[in-house]
């Protein structure tokens, strides 16, 4: 199970994934080079762990501690538990769904690997906007697309497979 820690400083180390994620440019550089991703919600955090993503660390407030109770127990990942006043501070935004996962990216296929197998696949060149590209990709869900290729000039953290 993992530990329950009660941060009370937004300037605690522990918290770096969690920092300035209003931030696009922080973020387009920092989570690919990092090699993670935050999910945001219980429901966005649970479907994340389903689909085999490795938690780095969660960072709930504490209200959320017995709704992930399950979340919590299968993971050996850290657990920050934190007040609303430090999680907005720490992120730059206010954290309403109140629980943040940091999970580990796995590899990305190869476009090769991904149509060996697809048969209806989204492309997007130059899709440079995440807000644009999150609604394409869940466009792409909704639609039933196996696969999401984005060019070499799409500049984005997020990437992968629909």
């Amino acid at each position: 199970m993992a530990e329950l820690i009660t941060v009370e400083d937004p300037d605690d180390p522990r918290l770096h994934d969690y920092t300035d994620l209003t931030d696009v440019e922080l973020r387009r550089r920092r989570e690919p080079a990092e090699g993670l991703f935050i999910a945001e919600g219980e429901k966005v955090i649970r479907r994340a762990v389903e689909a085999g993503y490795a938690t780095r660390s969660l960072l709930l407030s504490a209200k959320w501690v017995e709704t992930m109770r399950d979340v919590i127990e299968a993971s050996p990942a850290p657990v920050y538990v934190v007040a609303p006043e430090l999680a907005e501070r720490v992120t730059g935004y206010h954290v309403h769904r109140g629980a943040l996962a940091s999970m580990q990216r796995k590899p990305l296929p190869t476009a090769a690997e991904l149509l060996r197998t697809a048969r209806r696949v989204a492309v997007m060149e130059s899709v440079n906007d995440h807000t644009n590209i999150g609604a394409i990709f869940r466009s792409a869900a909704a639609l039933g697309m196996d696969a999401v290729l984005l060019s070499r000039t799409a500049r984005t953290p997020c990437t992968g497979a629909a």
